[in-house]
């Protein structure tokens, strides 16, 4: 059944970057389907259409290795408004890292840079009472191991959007907003540990900058596995696909 479902992944990409199709990968194997159910549209280019928005079950919104919500650029706005859209569609959505900035952004939080609270390979985070409440995030359990690489950090989340969760670093690693299906987690449960890893080999000079180690040292001080999240984005289709249903 959850090969039924329809997705629109929005990519926020340079031209030849090889995560692009690695982001893919990712999303399809924790979502347990095929790519080929995932269309891609990358927001460089412009807003998808509202057709195209209508045509799929599910959007899903990945992260960025080159381009910042806070630094932006003359595409940024248009993204934004992609976010505002979604929301008042009460579109079925899922945004991951670089798409939890700007979803949260869009909506009236606030985003800053701190490479203080910065964090870059397996972390453990917190479920907050509506976490705990929450019939996708409690599976996971009141302490989680997650996979994370960001810089940019939610500072404020939008009105209405609820946290669920926290790490020691940063208050805000997740939202669901009461009644949307929408959902949003700084992490990544689009990757484990392996992913995560590849990912990270593409940007080396991003775990020096951050941690100040290199990468051997890095994976070997940083790095566990995440096997809580691995279920996350299965049970969020299974939300999604019950909502289609009823």
């Amino acid at each position: 059944m959850l090969e039924s479902i329809r997705y629109l992944l929005l990519q926020v990409r340079k031209p030849g970057d090889v995560m692009a199709a690695h982001e893919i990968r990712g999303f399809a194997k924790h979502l347990r389907c095929q790519e080929s159910t995932i269309r891609i549209h990358d927001l460089i280019s412009g807003q998808p259409s509202r057709a195209s928005l209508d045509d799929v079950d599910v959007v899903l919104i990945g992260g960025s290795g080159d381009y910042s919500v806070v630094t932006g650029g003359p595409w940024l706005e248009s993204a934004l408004d992609t976010m505002r859209q979604l929301h008042e569609l009460s579109k079925p959505t899922f945004a991951s890292c670089w798409g939890f900035q700007a979803f949260s952004l869009a909506l009236g939080g606030s985003v800053v840079t701190d490479l203080d609270r910065a964090e870059v390979g397996s972390f453990d985070l917190h479920l907050s009472e509506a976490g705990r409440q929450d019939p996708i995030f409690s599976p996971m359990g009141d302490v989680f191991c997650a996979q994370m690489g960001h810089q940019d950090i939610v500072e404020k989340l939008p009105e209405g959007a609820l946290c669920l969760a926290s790490s020691e670093r940063v208050a805000n690693e997740a939202f669901v907003f009461p009644g949307k299906p929408i959902y949003g987690t700084q992490f990544h449960p689009e990757l484990d540990l392996s992913t995560l890893l590849d990912r990270l080999r593409t940007y080396p000079d991003y775990i020096q900058s951050i941690t100040g180690l290199e990468y051997d040292q890095f994976v070997r001080t940083c790095c566990r596995e995440s096997t809580a999240t691995e279920g996350l984005l299965e049970r969020f289709a299974r939300h999604v696909l019950h909502l289609l249903h009823q």
